[in-house]
């Protein structure tokens, strides 16, 4: 099998892990004359979606003054992500593990991601006399939740079956190579940790994706949601890396493929601190990716659930929230989970947010030849993209 073909297999694997023991017992389900769900959605999803109006989306909002919807819409988006988790006393970093690598320092560290978790994380630090630019470097789901942190940097000091596991994911989805320590051999501080569920994060039973929206139910029967504390721990990674004497803070991106695609335009979308972001191949309207019809459905699961949020905003007018920051989009259009048109409908609706900011020059939105990946050209274009916004002193967008 080709690469590419690898690369689109991984693309649907989200669906099929979903699916392990539930379909081979298909022919045995029991089944009525009458149903109302179908291909996992109700079989009025239609109906539905044309009752999605987005009132809070800028240009639907009553709010004229762009800082002020930007205030009132991301209280929103955080309201819906429902009670966050407690704030740690302190970060109390300590490194566990130091490795030399070609032109840079990686590092294993643990700390308090928030009141409740004290996680570990990977940091890699380029030779030199910083403090250097920095990325937050945002894992991907895949299907596969063995791996996190390791998806993006790496691993080193860790039991041979999970450095075997991430070199055959880079191999996969990445074209073999780690795009933490690519760019940490081009002058950054690159960061990465698990988001609940994956790696080091899952569960004490072992790995098993069925569990993760019962474990999702559940969370929310707490009055928690565990796509939310995702996003929350990024935020607070984020906060906890602009304190480390080797990380500029004023120059900190962050980027990810897939679901770590969403959670760079999330993150970039609620973190100040963030100051430019890449996202890879996560970006489409509600519309597109939920029909009967196409045969096109949610295939992450809880993982990008936030309740209530589309009776407010679609994905890209969240996404729009990090407007006039500067922000790289690449799609493709053999991705089998993104349709085409879902995304360029959503690159319409985030370049008309950023044209009436005066800063369409800071939004790039590409389509590309490529399925479901990030592999080298794409790694060498998000490369491109932070030198010339968190290296070169900002300026326009390098296109």
């Amino acid at each position: 099998m080709n690469k590419g073909l690898m690369c689109v297999a991984l693309a649907t694997a989200m669906a099929a892990a979903t699916a392990t023991g539930a379909y081979a017992q298909k022919k045995k389900l029991q089944k009525r004359e009458n149903y109302e769900f179908t291909f996992d959605l109700p079989r009025y999803v239609e109906e539905l979606k044309t009752e999605l109006t987005y009132p809070l989306a800028w240009g639907n909002s009553p709010i004229s003054d762009f800082g002020e919807w930007k205030k009132a819409a991301r209280a929103k988006v955080l309201e819906c992500m429902m009670t966050p988790p407690r704030r740690a006393a302190s970060f109390d970093m300590k490194v566990v593990g130091e490795e030399r690598r070609d032109g840079y320092t990686a590092r294993k560290l643990m700390f308090n991601v928030n009141g409740y978790s004290r996680v570990t994380a990977y940091l890699l630090v380029p030779d030199g006399k910083g403090p250097f630019p920095a990325i937050n470097a945002l894992h991907d789901h895949g299907g596969h939740l063995y791996i996190g942190k390791e998806k993006m940097i790496r691993p080193f000091d860790v039991d041979s079956a999970v450095i075997k596991d991430a070199d055959q994911w880079a191999a996969n989805l990445y074209e073999g190579q780690y795009v933490g320590d690519y760019l940490a051999r081009h002058g950054y501080v690159v960061f990465s940790i698990d988001a609940p569920m994956w790696g080091e994060r899952g569960r004490e039973e072992g790995v098993d994706r069925s569990k993760y929206d019962i474990i999702a139910g559940n969370m929310m029967m707490l009055g928690r949601d565990l796509s939310a504390f995702m996003t929350y721990d990024d935020m607070s990674s984020t906060d906890f890396l602009a304190t480390l004497p080797e990380v500029d803070k004023d120059r900190i991106g962050c980027m990810g493929c897939s679901m770590g695609a969403y959670r760079a335009w999330m993150l970039s979308a609620l973190s100040d601190k963030v100051k430019a972001g890449a996202a890879v191949c996560w970006m489409t309207t509600t519309d597109v990716q939920m029909s009967v019809k196409d045969k096109k459905r949610e295939y992450g699961g809880f993982a990008n659930c936030i309740p209530g949020l589309r009776q407010y905003l679609d994905y890209p007018h969240i996404a729009s929230l990090a407007c006039p920051k500067p922000m790289l989009f690449v799609n493709g259009t053999k991705d089998h989970l993104f349709p085409i048109d879902g995304v360029e409908k959503s690159f319409a609706i985030m370049h008309d947010v950023w044209k009436s900011q005066g800063a369409d020059d800071k939004l790039a939105t590409e389509i590309w030849q490529v399925p479901h990946s990030c592999g080298r050209a794409i790694q060498e274009r998000v490369l491109r993209f932070f030198d010339s916004e968190l290296k070169n002193g900002g300026g326009k967008t390098a296109r």
